[in-house]
């Protein structure tokens, strides 16, 4: 067997093994908060990034042997950038055979109009945005609306609210408009984002970068995503533990009134389903640190000697 050969089945196992971890991250958060159900039709938003082209492509993956039914549809804002390349998503969409649409509204001209020179465009962007897709989705007839949003950008938003707003609040994997009237969902949530990144680079995929707001210099969010990618290599495991709390939360154990009723708590009662009585101890982390075996190969052999001595 030739050198070349070698290396095609090995770039062809790794390659298997990245989908297979996808589509079983995808589907188990299908699963846990019922995103999908029979007779659906799932509105994908289609941005030109990594990370939604990845999105429709195990959507679509997914549906091949899935035990209901139900409809692709994927949704591409034209912003009208400056430059913004029209014709690759269309090509792209035709040619793997999804149904689409294009929708055209010139929301960079209102950014740039209502925004001064230098402050960030992201809130009157998304709340544009936001506004044009749910249209969107009511005029299509869609059930639920898809977006790529993955477990880094939730772990982000936490940290955004708390430096920055004072709540613990992040991206949930599943909600409800403010009217009732649409449901977004997350299948990504689970998802790792250099996970994305090696896939569609595997894939290929036409990627459209973003001009508008994401090449803006010294934003919030990208501080707190440098922070958190530094923790990753310095600490593997530290990002899969802060995302299991995001899952294990104990509000006995906080301070938030609206959650815990704090003030009526008496002598003699037996409070259920809290975490028990640990005044008095100091919190043991020693076996806290959480980490796929199947991800061992993607750390070096310095992060692998630091999280064995972390164990």
């Amino acid at each position: 067997m030739t050198e070349t050969t070698q290396q095609d089945k090995k770039q062809t196992y790794n390659f298997n093994k990245l989908q297979k971890r996808l589509r079983r991250n995808v589907g188990n958060a299908i699963a846990d908060f019922n995103m999908i159900e029979n007779g659906d039709k799932v509105m994908v938003c289609l941005s030109g990034g990594k990370d939604s082209y990845t999105l429709l492509d195990i959507l679509l993956n997914l549906r091949l042997n899935a035990p209901i039914h139900f409809d692709i549809v994927a949704v591409n804002l034209d912003q009208k950038q400056p430059g913004f390349p029209e014709h690759i998503l269309p090509e792209y969409l035709a040619s793997i055979g999804v149904d689409y649409k294009i929708v055209e509204e010139n929301t960079y001209g209102i950014v740039k109009e209502k925004i001064p020179e230098g402050k960030t465009t992201c809130s009157l962007c998304s709340r544009l945005r936001r506004g044009i897709l749910y249209r969107t989705a009511t005029e299509l007839g869609a059930t639920k609306i898809a977006l790529g949003h993955h477990r880094d950008d939730m772990l982000e938003t936490l940290f955004l609210n708390m430096f920055y707003g004072g709540k613990l609040k992040s991206m949930p994997p599943k909600l409800i408009s403010d009217d009732g009237k649409q449901i977004v969902i997350r299948p990504l949530a689970y998802c790792k984002e250099k996970d994305i990144e090696k896939y569609a680079s595997a894939k290929q995929f036409p990627i459209i970068p973003c001009n508008l707001c994401g090449s803006q210099p010294n934003l919030q969010r990208q501080v707190v995503k440098e922070m958190l990618q530094t923790w990753d290599r310095q600490y593997p495991g530290r990002i899969e533990t802060m995302f299991s709390a995001m899952q294990n939360i104990v509000p006995s154990h906080l301070c938030d009134t609206a959650l815990f009723n704090f003030k009526d708590i008496k002598r003699g009662q037996i409070l259920e389903n809290i975490e028990g009585d640990i005044a008095f101890d100091k919190p043991d982390f020693s076996s806290q640190v959480l980490i796929d075996d199947e991800d061992q190969n993607d750390f070096s052999e310095n992060e692998m000697i630091q999280f064995k001595q972390v164990q």
